[in-house]
């Protein structure tokens, strides 16, 4: 498949996701629609300043640490989002500086999910800061999108390594060379997949950025 790098319906203020029609469940496992791929990468001007969804929409941000998934959600997530760089930030102001990130990151996790299901179940949409890039996490939230009558949406940053290493010294952040290996092999294959025509289980579309096409977005919105 030929990934499209001219959005549909693209604007210059923006690109609406529109959400596919509902089927019965035995059609929709039948059918299995692939989701629309919307490619950002390497465009002059740097891109839409807007990405519009659906009201009950679900959408999760996802790429390298350090790629910039918490500024991008700070800056153009006017509504609902949840990111688990909030929940760390909140507990490292409650314990000692000298504690190491790694003694505490299950009660990071802990708290990211249960802030995550708080929100899901306030029928509004959600925008997700992908922790760890976990496929169960997106399983659970396309279901979830689901059971509310909307689609779950992929953003993901496709950033050099170098470039993330670099946001990670400059937010003060950086993750162990064992975790950023791991973090980079499994946004290659996700991305590498995207790129083939293929996308995470349940996903109604994906967008694909790079830092031009990032720093150029401010606002994820959610509209009838």
């Amino acid at each position: 498949m030929t990934v499209n790098r001219t959005p549909v319906c693209a604007t210059t203020s923006g690109i609406p996701v529109r959400r596919q029609p509902s089927l019965p469940a035995r059609e929709r496992r039948a059918e299995r629609p692939v989701p629309a791929v919307r490619d950002l990468r390497d465009r002059s001007g740097g891109g839409p300043r807007t990405l519009s969804f659906g009201l009950r929409d679900l959408v999760v941000v996802t790429g390298l640490p350090g790629s910039g998934k918490s500024t991008l959600m700070r800056r153009t997530v006017p509504g609902h989002r949840v990111d688990s760089q909030d929940a760390r930030d909140r507990w490292a102001a409650r314990l000692p500086a000298a504690l190491p990130y790694a003694l505490y990151r299950p009660l990071v996790r802990l708290a990211h999910y249960a802030g995550l299901r708080r929100a899901l179940g306030s029928g509004a949409g959600v925008v997700v800061h992908d922790c760890g890039t976990q496929p169960w996490v997106r399983a659970w939230l396309a279901r979830a999108a689901r059971r509310r009558g909307g689609t779950l949406h992929l953003i993901l940053l496709d950033v050099p390594a170098g470039t993330a290493r670099q946001g990670q010294r400059e937010r003060g952040r950086g993750v162990s060379r064992y975790a950023f290996r791991r973090h980079r092999g499994t946004t290659a294959r996700l991305l590498g997949a995207v790129e083939r025509g293929g996308s995470p289980a349940g996903c109604g579309s994906v967008v694909l950025l790079d830092r031009a096409s990032a720093d150029a977005l401010k606002r994820i919105e959610f509209a009838e």
